[in-house]
């Protein structure tokens, strides 16, 4: 399809938060998401249907700023699984949904072992 259209295309950061948060899921060593404000310092799993609640997506002048906040799995090496939770990130980001980004950042909440 070579046909440009004319206009912006605007893309909520809901949706955008959704689509981080799938793709993090996927990510080998990713137990699960948490929501940013862990209290009493534990980190509870979120379940699926409410993975946009552990990503952080600002729009900025640079792009798009993403905040991840998971839990990862015990025995798995953090910065591997960081580094590829960044690529994934990115790779959705650049490539599905075509947004400028301005970084990613990865926030381990926890470690668990997976049941």
């Amino acid at each position: 399809m070579d046909t440009t259209i004319p206009g912006e295309l605007h893309v909520a950061n809901d949706v955008l938060a959704d689509m981080v948060g799938n793709a993090a899921m996927e990510c080998y060593g990713v137990v699960g998401m948490t929501a940013p404000n862990a209290a009493d310092g534990i980190a509870k799993i979120l379940p699926n249907s409410r993975l946009r609640r552990g990503v952080v997506v600002d729009a900025t002048e640079e792009g798009i700023h993403v905040e991840l906040y998971v839990v990862i799995e015990y025995g798995t090496n953090i910065s591997t699984v960081s580094r590829n939770l960044i690529d994934q990130v990115s790779f959705v980001l650049s490539e599905y949904a075509r947004v400028p980004l301005a970084g990613v950042e990865v926030h381990v909440q926890d470690v668990k072992v997976r049941r």
